[in-house]
């Protein structure tokens, strides 16, 4: 037998011995006895990191040292590699620390348990541990803030993985299973899994349908992005998604972008991914379409935020959607199979969701306006990192999370058909919510707007004797206010229960659910509906009401060749006219053209009346405002209008209230090009004889402005040539000869001829321009002239040179 110390949790062997020199008790460590004929067999791997227990300072949950994976991702993608980050916030501080990565739910008895490979940054710093190769601890125990080092992802199918770490300050050691020293990031990437889970979608056990509403509010603007921010031409595509089944995948992490997709994602168009969308059939319940933006990021006052209204059911209850943020090579943002039902048997209320911008693996450029550049293979589709390259406009050295480009937010805005789950609702909930249609008469004038009546309460009374009942609604808008609105609150008499032997054999059914899809696609078939018990006897005997019941049903009665095959009909929708006789429709699509090429002879259109109530003759009875229409301009100062409609007939009354409203509006200033005046003409030549050069000049008129072209060159030269100047000693004698001869001559004639003399040059003027060349000349006159005109000695003289060529 022989004593054995059990080494500290997640502390390399070289933190423990710096740890016992610095004076940690010995009954810091539990002791353990093993066996001889165990003393020379080595720990199983690294397993003696994580299954020794410490006996002495040990903290759990501190909060002051934290482990962190760049982009703060849930999930990882295989091959990829992130940036890890061990720090304390001030003023703590650690010495020694270890660091390892493990699969989940693995001992780390075996090298096949660790998962993915660390990269060390600084050697000074950190190092592999000699006797655990998979893990990291310092270099030298000494005082540290923070340490970094980068792990590559292991390759797929691995599932999730645990970076744990521990460290050491002076003679405490934080060590932490679940909190701020272990992070969890799991593979992401196979089809239908769930952020929270990571485990395989579940069907969808809520019934009738739930509609909602979409709205999408761009925050990618100059002030949270300042980057290379594209201030002309940015903006979101039109926006383009479905609710729809888990059979079908529009986009996903991981997966190929489709033609469709990479339309989007690379022009902005939605054209193709709807025609894939629509190719679906019945895996997809509504097509969602929205505006674009332009630009990018307004302020809701100026427009509002694009939105649009789908629904779902049982069977397509995943909503996605794609924008494109333009311009870039192929980003884009939205949302993948968001499930919209609970594992309560409802829908979900509201979904609020910040979007960081993807790849869609299609083009290879790395800022906002890089040049076309297929990528060649296609790669996967990924979220875009702090770390993805230095000159991306989210590039962050310190690999933290990109600041979120966008908002989403999905609200329920109604639910239709029986309900089914198992968590009682409130009654904000249930009177916001269609319940089932009324179909009792009612006299609710038309001014006044109200959510449908919620279900009726219990009776009042326990026992067999007369109670009361409620229900209530919401008011949500009143129109005319000269108009009062009836209650919101309505009761009725009940008789508790028990009052008879038949109450307490009775079952309480719920409504009937909406009929199922028919059995076959071409012929006669079978369709069922559901319901279930709300309420079974008092008595305890069972309830014997049917649960389920079908009937036939016929779908493209013709099923020859020439025929064609169409969906069910889907619901109307609603009636034209709020008040009076309407007109409502409802469509089919085709799923299959006739096998014969020949035209496809069935109905997808089916329109019929409907009966609205009675309409009261309200005068000025007008419509909601219509959204505000585009800016006028598309830079600069413009207008928008809205207008709304006047519902009651004109007959009733003059209206005096507007019907049209205008305002301002003001887009980015409209760029402003460079104007220059016309050229000056050309000086004189610099020189007398020889070569020289003349210089022409023009004016800057107008200065650009907001991204306008640029002044072009305002001086311009060109070589002239006068006559060529005399060379050579004979020649200077010659000239020096003749001159005195001609002094000699003019001094004879004096009085019959008087010399020609010239004033000195006048001063140099000022130069036309402050900077990018302009020109300056002086002058020379004649002070006596000579009444000969053929003497040249006697004309006046200027001359020109170049001034402030520095640039502006």
């Amino acid at each position: 037998m022989r004593l054995r110390v059990s080494p500290l949790p997640l502390l390399s062997r070289e933190s423990l011995s710096w740890l016992l020199v610095a004076g940690c008790p010995r009954d810091t460590f539990a002791f353990t006895e093993e066996p001889s004929d165990r003393a020379a067999k080595p720990d199983a791997f690294c397993s003696w990191i994580l299954r020794a227990q410490p006996q002495g300072a040990r903290k759990e949950g501190h909060s002051e040292f934290r482990l962190r994976v760049e982009g703060d991702p849930d999930n990882y993608q295989p091959g990829s590699t992130y940036r890890v980050t061990l720090y304390a916030t001030n003023p703590a501080y650690f010495r020694g620390f270890t660091l390892i990565a493990l699969k989940e739910g693995r001992n780390g008895e075996k090298e096949e348990d660790y998962a993915g490979t660390f990269q060390i940054i600084d050697e000074e710093d950190t190092q592999f541990m000699t006797n655990c190769p998979p893990a990291v601890t310092e270099s030298t125990p000494r005082r540290r803030t923070r340490i970094q080092v980068f792990w590559t992802a292991p390759s797929s199918g691995i599932g999730c993985v645990l970076l744990k770490a521990s460290i050491v300050q002076r003679k405490i050691i934080s060590f932490q299973d679940e909190g701020s020293l272990t992070k969890r990031v799991c593979e992401k990437g196979k089809p239908f899994i769930t952020k929270a889970t990571d485990k395989p979608l579940l069907d969808c056990c809520a019934c009738g349908t739930a509609k909602y509403r979409v709205t999408f509010y761009g925050n990618w603007s100059e002030k949270l992005h300042p980057k290379d921010y594209p201030r002309r031409a940015n903006h979101w595509s039109a926006i383009i998604g479905a609710s729809h089944s888990k059979n079908y995948v529009l986009w996903e992490y991981g997966g190929y972008a489709s033609e469709g997709v990479k339309q989007v994602a690379e022009l902005g168009s939605p054209v193709k991914m709807e025609e894939e969308i629509r190719q679906k059939g019945d895996e997809v319940l509504t097509v969602i379409k929205m505006k674009a933006q332009w630009p990018a990021w307004q302020p809701l006052n100026v427009r509002a935020a694009p939105s649009a209204e789908f629904s779902v059911d049982r069977t397509r209850h995943l909503m996605s959607f794609l924008t494109m943020l333009g311009p870039s090579p192929d980003w884009n943002v939205g949302l993948s199979a968001e499930d919209l039902c609970t594992k309560d048997c409802g829908w979900v209320q509201k979904l609020v969701q910040d979007m960081i911008p993807w790849d869609a693996g299609t083009d290879s450029g790395v800022t906002y306006e890089s040049p076309n550049k297929p990528t060649v293979p296609q790669e996967k589709i990924r979220p875009l990192t702090s770390l993805d390259h230095p000159q991306s406009p989210f590039y962050d050295p310190e690999g933290g999370a990109i600041t979120p480009v966008a908002r989403v937010v999905v609200e329920r805005i109604a639910r239709k058909g029986e309900q089914c789950n198992i968590v009682p609702d409130n009654v904000d909930d249930i009177v916001a919510d269609i319940a089932q249609e009324e179909k009792e008469e009612d006299d609710t004038p038309e001014t006044c707007i109200y959510s449908n009546w919620s279900p009726w309460s219990a009776c009042s009374s326990s026992t067999c004797e007369k109670g009361k009942r409620m229900r209530q609604r919401m008011l949500k808008a009143q129109l005319d206010l000269s108009v009062p609105c009836p209650h919101t609150q309505d009761f009725e008499p009940c008789m508790g229960p028990g009052c008879s032997d038949e109450d307490a054999t009775t079952c309480m059914m719920s409504e009937w659910i909406t009929w199922s899809p028919c059995s076959v696609s071409c012929g006669l078939g079978m369709r069922s509906r559901e319901r279930y018990v709300k309420q079974f006897p008092e008595d305890g005997f069972a309830c014997t009401l049917p649960t389920e019941e079908t009937e036939p049903c016929t779908v493209n009665e013709d099923c020859s060749p020439s025929s064609c095959l169409v969906t069910e009909w889907g619901e109307w929708d609603a009636c034209s006219a709020t008040c009076g006789l309407g007109m409502k429709r409802r469509e089919r699509m085709v799923k299959m053209p006739p096998s014969d090429g020949s035209i496809c002879g069935a109905e997808v259109v089916e329109v019929e009346k409907c009966m609205m109530p009675e309409c009261h003759t309200i005068p000025c009875l007008l419509s909601p405002w219509s959204d505000w229409s585009d800016c006028s301009v598309t830079c600069g100062k413009g207008t928008r209008t809205r207008q709304r409609m006047l519902k009651s007939p004109v007959e009733l009354g003059e209206c005096s209230e507007e019907l049209e409203q205008v305002e301002k509006c003001m887009l980015p200033e409209c760029p402003s090009d460079c104007m220059v005046s016309e050229w000056s003409e050309w000086s004189e030549c610099n020189k007398s004889c020889g070569k020289g050069h003349m210089i022409r000049s023009r004016m800057v008129k107008l200065e650009p402005q907001f991204g306008g072209d640029p002044c072009p060159e305002t001086i311009q030269r060109k070589k002239c040539k006068i006559r060529k100047c005399n060379q050579g000693s004979d020649e200077r004698k010659r000239r020096n000869e003749a001159r005195k001869k001609r002094k000699n001559k003019e001094g004879a004639d004096e009085e019959q001829l008087p010399r020609c003399k010239m004033k000195a040059w006048s001063g140099w003027t000022d130069c036309t321009k402050l900077c990018g060349g302009g020109i300056q000349e002086r002058l020379m006159t004649a002070k006596k002239r000579f009444k000969i005109s053929q003497l040249t000695s006697c004309k006046d003289r200027k001359e020109i040179r170049a001034c402030n060529v520095h640039p502006c």
